[in-house]
């Protein structure tokens, strides 16, 4: 398992364009990424789950990763967040 903390960098949050990068990033790795934000986990893959979050610009966020090819996903998200 991997995890990454991060500061959301866009100023529009997690909401529409970034979020379905996001979402499109993460469907290209086998392991499952999760989003958590005050103490609730929210599912990276899904877009309904990621708007539900409320992911504005400068919240905290950790992204729990686990799977087969958690480095390079560690690493492409980490690239995209920041």
């Amino acid at each position: 398992m991997k995890q990454l903390e991060v500061t959301v960098p866009f100023k529009e949050g997690l909401h529409a364009r970034p979020a379905v990068k996001l979402i499109k990033l993460v469907s290209g790795f086998e392991s499952t990424v999760t989003i958590l934000k005050n103490g609730k986990e929210y599912n990276a893959g899904s877009i309904t789950s990621v708007l539900a979050g409320g992911i504005m610009y400068g919240d905290q966020i950790l992204l729990k990763i686990v799977g087969p090819d958690e480095d390079a996903a560690a690493a492409a998200l980490k690239a995209y967040l920041t």
